[in-house]
């Protein structure tokens, strides 16, 4: 496996295919200062149209940047799934996608392409989480939650059963949301309130 973007997020991802014996070759990174990462060689900027033959995973947080990263690279993506995360042999999750310890996602719970489920977040059944998405550490999805394409659900963040939430909204950490929320806002507290629109 390689990996896109030499961080802390790039860390994470890398214990979760060690510890799945799953070899990373190296890192791509647009910086050319950086020269390893964990002990693993920093390979520089890709190239587009070099061909390697283990897939890629964009090891990069921020939503929007990895959908750009995504759109630019044309190459296979693979998946890592941490060995202590639980998933429901019914779940299914997307390429590129990262589950990381502790996380468990229950009976047809369906996670799209690059998106990340967080340390111990939990996606009850049915929901559906779009690409590009991250559900951060300790959030909790009650059953048939929709999050829409890049959004991103904060640390600790609760949603109630059956909620929809738009594309590219942020919801912030510890919110509890309770109704309904339309693309491109940022909704925070308990209940939560919309407090922008982008």
């Amino acid at each position: 496996m390689y990996l896109y973007g030499a961080s802390g997020h790039a860390k994470v991802i890398i214990d979760i295919l060690q510890g799945a014996g799953v070899a990373v070759e190296g890192l791509f990174d647009d910086n050319p200062e950086l020269k390893e990462l964990s002990g693993l060689p920093v390979l520089g900027k890709y190239k587009p149209g070099e061909k390697l033959e283990q897939p890629f995973i964009i090891s990069i947080g921020h939503n929007q940047i990895r959908q750009k990263i995504a759109q630019q690279l044309d190459v296979r993506f693979g998946t890592a799934v941490d060995k202590t995360a639980i998933l429901s042999p019914t779940a299914r999750v997307g390429e590129g996608t990262v589950v990381m310890q502790g996380a468990i996602l229950q009976a047809d719970a369906v996670v799209g392409k690059h998106a990340i489920i967080n340390t111990s977040a939990k996606v009850d059944h049915d929901c559906v989480i779009g690409d590009f998405a991250h559900i951060s550490p300790g959030a909790v999805l009650c059953g048939n939650v929709h999050v829409g394409e890049g959004s991103w659900i904060g640390a600790g963040a609760v949603v109630v059963p059956g909620v929809r939430i738009g594309k590219w909204c942020t919801v912030g950490a510890g919110a509890v949301v309770i109704r309904d929320l339309p693309d491109k806002v940022v909704a925070v507290g308990n209940p939560s309130k919309i407090i922008k629109h982008c």
